[in-house]
């Protein structure tokens, strides 16, 4: 058994917590996690993990053994990051919400392969949840808090909730003044805020229950139908920002837009990365925050 091999196995289920979640992120089988644990307390004459139903824990030796191997586990990587000179290879797995991985990370993905040719890149663009252990991926791009403490991320930048309407819709129907205005206007909605919409001004919240003439599920369509003059539709701002730009979407009450939520770069682990898996994260955290999208005017 290879000794790296063992301390990367421990090291990974003091890190997860369960010799299945560290199974998932070492992709390998459960049992073959338990035999690597076995045979290295085992060699040690030493209990190194207690062991519950629901969850592991370093025992006092294993907790001391496990600041070793850490330790051990960095210089090795460090080592092979100042030897390893070969070209860039391997699959880069990531996920990215479907707008925001459409219009700026598949140009970067585009760049990333024409600077290395033998790489290959599996993206899932989705606007749901994509647990990077359980698929498998290396990295993902997420708008709004973490759900899970235990990934590392990077902001990059941040983006807030817009009302925004056509120049035609507002000329034939006026515009809102307050967010209690929109219950005399035609409202275009998401499938999951068809209900309320949440202001905020002068460090109070407001909810405004709604009832939209257009409920879809998809940011484009909400988008056609708003350029389209059909009603006013509550989207990201990097979302409307070609809009805005444009003058095909005009801003609808500014002084209420939504606290600011995070874009950020997450993983599981930043020391640990493959070399492809770094190369891209240092292009992406690099490249992301300049973005025009994330100006404070939008």
């Amino acid at each position: 058994m290879d000794k790296i091999d063992e301390l990367a196995v421990f090291v990974a289920v003091v890190q997860q917590g369960s010799l299945a979640a560290a199974a998932r992120v070492l992709r390998r089988s459960p049992a073959a996690v338990t035999r690597t644990l076995a045979a290295l307390e085992n060699r040690l004459a030493c209990k190194l993990i207690e062991r519950t139903t629901r969850r592991v824990a370093p025992t006092p030796s294993g907790l001391a053994f496990f600041e070793r191997a850490k330790s051990v586990l960095d210089a090795y990587q460090q080592a092979l990051s100042v030897a390893d000179n070969s070209p860039l290879s391997g699959q880069l797995s990531l996920t990215a919400p479907v707008q925001f991985g459409r219009r700026h990370i598949v140009p970067l993905l585009l760049t990333f392969l024409e600077r290395y040719p033998d790489i290959q890149i599996d993206l899932q663009l989705s606007d749901g949840y994509q647990d990077l252990i359980e698929q498998g991926l290396d990295m993902a791009v997420r708008i709004g808090q973490l759900r899970d403490s235990s990934l590392v991320a990077v902001e990059v930048g941040r983006v807030q909730r817009l009302l925004v309407a056509s120049p035609a819709y507002l000329a034939q129907q006026g515009v809102p003044f307050s967010p209690a205005d929109l219950a005399t206007h035609h409202l275009i909605a998401g499938g999951s805020s068809h209900k309320e919409w949440r202001f905020f001004a002068n460090g109070l919240q407001e909810r405004i229950r709604i009832t939209p003439r257009l409920i879809v599920n998809e940011v484009e369509t909400q988008l056609l139908a708003a350029r389209a003059g059909k009603g006013i539709a509550r989207l990201l701002s990097y979302q409307v920002y070609e809009d805005l730009q444009t003058g095909s979407l005009r801003e609808v009450l500014p002084a209420f837009r939504s606290a600011a939520v995070p874009v950020q770069l997450v993983t599981q682990n930043v020391k640990y990365m493959p070399a492809r898996v770094r190369a891209f994260w240092d292009l992406a955290r690099a490249s992301l925050p300049e973005l025009a999208c994330f100006s404070a005017d939008n």
